[in-house]
C-alpha cells in the first residue's frame, strides 16, 4: 500500500529586526535572502504528524508539526490524512533571524501545496502565528517577522492586532552583514521584566520606522534591547564606525545585523574580525515565501 498520498514543498525567507515588538506590541522587520525550505508529505495515517528539523534534529519539530495539523484542520481533513513534514534552513536557528516564523510559513505553505491549494497570505500568517503561540515559541506572535518572511519586504506592524501598518523596500544592492555568536537564545526564554522599561523609547523607534527612518529605527532599537538584555553594544557601534548605515541586535539576539553599501563590507568585517562566531553576508530579500512543488 502506498503510504504517501501527496507531497508539497515551499520556502520562506528569514528576516531581521528593525523594531522588536516585545516591549510595545508593535514591530518592524525586513526580509533577508536566507531561506527555510519545507517538504510536507501527506500519509494514510490520520492523526499521525511527524516533523523533523533536518539541519539540527535536536531542535524541536513541534512548531512545524502543529502547522501541518492546523492546515489539515482548516479543511476538516485531520481524520483523512497524517503528515510527515521536514525543514532545511539557511537561517541560523535561535539567534534572532526569524527562523521560527520562516519555518512556520514554509511548513504551512508546503502543507497547502500537498493538498493542491493556494492560500491567501492572511490565512498563511494566521495559521503560522496560531501555531507559534501553541508551540510556545513566541511572545508577541511575531506578526512583523512572519509578514516580512512571507512578503519578502520590509514591514511595520501592530503585532497585537495583526495589522500591517506600512510596507517598505530596501535597495537590493545594499549588503546585509550578520554577526552570529556561537550560542543560541530562544525567544521564549526572555525575561519580559527586563524589556518593559524600554516601552517609551521603543515607541520612538517604531514611530521613526513608520515615518520611513528605517535605519535610525533599527539602530536605536538594537542599542536599547542590547543594553536591556546584557549584550555587547560595541558590536553594533563598531559596525557603525566602520561605515554601516544601520546596525543593531536582531530579535532577542544574540545576532547583530548591519546594513551597508557594498564598499563598506570589508571595513565592517574587519571591525568584527576576531570575535567568536561567524559573519554571514547576504542582502535584502527580493522574493517572499512561495510554493515550489505542489502534489
Amino acid at each position: 500500500m502506498k503510504l504517501v498520498e501527496h507531497r508539497g514543498a515551499a520556502s520562506a525567507c528569514g528576516s531581521a529586526t528593525v523594531v522588536n515588538a516585545i516591549a510595545t506590541g508593535k514591530g518592524a522587520a525586513f526580509g533577508v535572502e536566507l531561506r527555510v525550505r519545507a517538504i510536507c508529505e501527506l500519509t494514510k495515517r490520520p492523526g499521525e504528524i511527524v516533523g523533523r528539523v533536518a539541519d539540527d534534529p535536536s531542535e524541536s519539530a513541534r512548531l512545524i508539526e502543529i502547522c501541518a495539523r492546523k492546515v489539515l484542520e482548516h479543511f476538516g481533513l485531520e481524520r483523512t490524512y497524517g503528515a510527515r513534514v521536514q525543514t532545511r534552513t539557511e537561517v541560523p536557528i535561535a539567534v534572532g533571524l526569524s527562523s521560527s516564523s520562516a519555518a512556520a510559513n514554509a511548513a504551512v505553505l508546503a502543507t497547502f501545496a500537498a493538498l493542491g491549494k493556494k492560500p491567501k497570505p492572511k490565512l498563511v500568517l494566521n495559521l503560522g502565528i496560531d501555531a507559534a503561540f501553541e508551540a510556545s515559541v513566541t511572545i508577541t506572535g511575531a506578526f512583523d517577522d512572519a509578514a516580512a518572511s512571507l512578503f519578502g519586504s520590509g514591514v511595520v506592524t501592530d503585532n497585537t492586532k495583526r495589522r500591517l501598518l506600512r510596507r517598505f523596500k530596501l535597495d537590493p544592492k545594499l549588503a546585509v552583514l550578520i554577526y552570529v555568536p556561537p550560542m543560541k537564545f530562544h525567544t521564549s526564554q526572555i525575561d519580559i521584566a527586563k524589556v518593559k522599561p524600554l516601552r517609551r523609547s521603543v515607541e520612538v523607534a517604531h514611530d521613526q520606522a513608520l515615518r520611513g527612518n528605517v535605519f535610525g529605527a533599527l539602530t536605536l532599537n538594537g542599542l536599547l534591547y542590547s543594553g536591556a538584555l546584557g549584550y555587547d553594544q560595541m558590536i553594533a557601534l563598531d559596525a557603525l564606525a566602520a561605515g554601516a548605515l544601520a546596525a543593531g541586535l536582531t530579535g532577542t539576539g544574540p545576532a547583530v545585523v548591519a546594513i551597508a553599501k557594498p564598499a563598506r563590507v570589508k571595513d565592517i568585517k574587519k571591525a568584527w574580525r576576531g570575535k567568536p562566531g561567524v559573519i554571514i553576508a547576504t542582502k535584502p530579500a527580493t522574493r517572499g515565501a512561495r510554493i515550489e512543488v505542489s502534489q
